[in-house]
């Protein structure tokens, strides 16, 4: 196979470290894309699929899309948001998720939005957070941290704080406690760059990736059944386009596969089992084309 050119190269930015980018690197090698072996690297090209990929910090990555230095990023939704860049998103993921709360002192003076107002509030996504505000008709003094922001109102930074909540451990352990509405729901993205023409490969990569993405909701379940039982087996299972019915060599047997959800399959196991299946099987995909 001839050199792809540099020209004919679609140009990805991908996070160069931290969870985010194990994520993204186990996604785009499920989906058949060469991934680097060594962390030091910051530029791969692959060239059997005409791509070049660039390993960049996951904040800076929506700036180099949105000035169409590079045709595609990778990154999370809140630092496309943070960064405001002139990037769009292009395809969900379905990793990385997170919520952006606000949180404040336990006792109360801080409980809804309307007691932001005026306020300090500190926090690692200042373009995310002023528009939030603007968009609701408060302002706010926005204190810029690049970490430990929890420690903030202790600290007497400031009044409340905004930041990315898992499960609240963090907070609880810093005295606070979240409140308001949920600023924004964030997880991987694909990115592009806004009003552009569709670079070459773009419709390939989104092809795999969602192939990928929907494979990883899915499981394939094989099972052995007597003929009598077969409706009420395949009623439970259905796929999605019906199942793979084979006949066994043993007489009045049928092999069965389906495509099923994963979430769940153990008490499709159970109740396949109480169908009259035998010899269940339950396997991984890896990626498919629906």
């Amino acid at each position: 196979m001839s050199a792809v050119t540099d020209e004919a190269l679609l140009r990805i930015a991908v996070p160069n470290k931290g969870a985010l980018a194990e994520a993204a690197a186990a996604m785009l090698s499920d989906a058949g894309y060469r991934q680097r072996w060594d962390t030091k690297d910051l530029v791969l090209v692959d060239e059997a699929n005409g791509v070049e990929f660039y390993y960049l910090r996951p904040r800076d990555i929506a700036v180099y899309v949105g000035e169409g230095i590079l045709d595609l990023g990778l990154t999370g939704r809140d630092m496309l948001l943070d960064a405001g860049a002139p990037a769009d998103e292009a395809l969900a993921l379905g990793f990385g998720h997170s919520k952006f709360r606000f949180a404040a002192p336990a006792d109360g003076k801080l409980a809804c939005l309307e007691d932001l107002d005026g306020k300090r509030i500190a926090t690692s996504y200042p373009g995310l957070l002023k528009r939030f505000l603007a968009g609701r008709g408060l302002t706010a003094r926005l204190i810029h941290l690049d970490g430990a922001v929890e420690s903030a109102v202790r600290l007497g930074v400031a009044d409340a704080i905004a930041d990315v909540v898992e499960t609240g451990s963090t907070l609880r352990k810093a005295g606070l406690v979240v409140f308001g509405d949920v600023i924004l729901e964030s997880e991987a993205i694909l990115i592009r760059r806004a009003a552009a023409p569709e670079p070459p490969g773009l419709g390939q990569l989104l092809a795999r990736l969602s192939g990928v993405i929907v494979a990883r909701d899915y499981v394939l379940v094989d099972y052995d059944i007597e003929e009598p039982n077969l409706p009420a087996a395949t009623a439970l299972a259905p796929g999605l386009e019906g199942p793979t019915v084979s006949p066994l060599a043993k007489p009045g047997w049928c092999a069965v596969r389906a495509l099923v959800p994963r979430l769940g399959h153990q008490g499709l196991m159970d109740r396949l089992w109480a169908a009259g299946a035998r010899a269940i099987l339950v396997t991984d995909v890896s990626a498919c084309r629906l």
